[in-house]
């Protein structure tokens, strides 16, 4: 029987967390009081305590609660934007390679990816791997999630019956091109220069569509079979995400919704190529993600509690 303590668990990724862990039987959650959860003291020792601690907190708190670890033996699996670059932290997808998943296992500082950046790098990481596209190449990504990717606060917003109207249509944001995941969705697959993002949150509850393309010119004439050859032998093994060959006339992106799985879609033809990862923003795209670390860190079968 693991411990594990969650740090923030009155946010929306830590609410889920909850949820999760409480179905299972091989884990134990160390509660803390309402009371506590702002107490550094309290905080800290039950932090020590814990086999495994999720810091589901802003920032700048999630760096001031790495410092609350006294022992070499917690493990810290942070689902903030604070350390998915940081050097000595595994970054939280394994299915990116071997190393990618050793780091995790034998680690004991782990960055959950972001919800926008996880499909992005899950998209890109095999073309710049194989050689397939350069690093330098111009990359683009427009991204479709539902606002509880916002929080508590959006989800509020979004659940005010007398909402303003513009919250019925789906509205862009990240507009100066400053989005905090663009320092993740360069550095891990090895970008030269950050791509163009265009986020978009829409009335819907949770899902979400990563969508990357591709112009052939621009790539060294790269063929749409080359590249969906690529994404197959690439995520091969990987057992929450997958590669589809089905043609569709649309794609929702909440096609996933309370799932924990991620799927890649490549659509289009030689000249222009289609990239789209679909999955559920809560789920692979949070929580999810966070609970497959739990498991690989803690010597499990990564899927334990998500299929």
């Amino acid at each position: 029987m693991h411990n594990i303590f969650i740090d923030g668990s009155a946010g929306t990724t830590g609410l889920e967390l909850a949820n999760r862990l409480k179905l299972r039987d091989d884990v134990r959650i160390l509660e803390i009081s309402d009371a506590d959860r702002k107490n550094a003291e309290a905080r800290k020792r039950l932090i020590n305590q814990s086999d495994l601690t999720f810091l589901c907190l802003p920032d700048d708190a999630a760096r001031e609660a790495v410092a609350l670890v006294d022992n070499e033996r917690t493990k810290i699996i942070d689902a903030s934007t604070a350390h998915r670059t940081v050097e000595g932290w595994a970054y939280g997808l394994p299915e990116l390679s071997d190393a990618h998943f050793e780091a995790i296992r034998r680690g004991n500082r782990i960055a959950v990816p972001g919800c926008h950046a996880g499909g992005f790098v899950a998209l890109v990481y095999p073309l710049i791997k194989s050689g397939l596209v350069s690093a330098d190449y111009p990359f683009t990504c427009f991204s479709l999630t539902g606002y509880s990717g916002g929080g508590k606060a959006m989800i509020a917003q979004y659940g005010q019956a007398e909402a303003d109207s513009e919250y019925s249509a789906p509205r862009q944001y990240g507009l100066a091109q400053n989005h905090k995941h663009l320092k993740e969705m360069t550095a891990v697959p090895g970008l030269t220069r950050p791509p163009v993002f265009c986020p978009v949150v829409s009335n819907y509850y949770r899902g979400m569509e990563v969508t990357v393309p591709l112009v052939s010119a621009f790539a060294g004439g790269i063929t749409l079979a080359g590249v969906r050859e690529v994404f197959k032998e690439h995520y091969r093994r990987a057992k929450l995400i997958s590669v589809k060959n089905e043609d569709t006339a649309f794609l929702a992106a909440n096609k996933l919704k309370n799932k924990n799985n991620l799927e890649i879609y490549i659509f289009g033809n030689d000249d222009r190529i289609i990239l789209t990862a679909v999955f559920d923003n809560l789920g692979k795209g949070a929580s999810g993600a966070a609970v497959q670390c739990m498991n690989i860190a803690l010597g499990m079968d990564e899927t334990t509690g998500l299929i």
